[in-house]
């Protein structure tokens, strides 16, 4: 089994700053690329940022330069720093990590969600 736990999400003030953890746990050979996607109600999932096992980043258009993706690969951790929060930003955050298991193959897995919600 394969958990990703996520944490730090909260209530915050616009321009205010939040920063996310998600830890992947369980019977995982390895981890590759890893990343965070947001829904907002009545919206599709979207990407928000993925960082890679070497440290290449990818941002969506809306979050970049705001936001900071980062990893600890030996504990299988991925951070989002989150800064000048707007009310947009609004959303359930999704972690996702793909991961082999021991004697398996490549598969994504999705944590429970954490709210963030900015107020004006």
């Amino acid at each position: 089994q394969v958990q990703l736990v996520e944490s730090g999400g909260g209530l915050v003030q616009a321009g205010g700053s939040l920063r996310l953890s998600c830890v992947a746990s369980g019977s995982i050979a390895s981890a590759n690329a890893m990343g965070w996607y947001r829904q907002a109600p009545g919206k599709q999932r979207e990407l928000v940022a993925t960082i890679t096992t070497s440290g290449s980043t990818n941002y969506a258009d809306s979050v970049r330069g705001r936001f900071t993706i980062s990893r600890d690969n030996a504990k299988n951790t991925v951070y989002l720093q989150m800064n000048s929060l707007k009310p947009e930003d609004t959303a359930v955050y999704y972690c996702n990590a793909k991961i082999r298991r021991w004697g398996t193959g490549w598969n994504d897995y999705w944590g429970q969600g954490t709210q963030v919600t900015v107020s004006s």
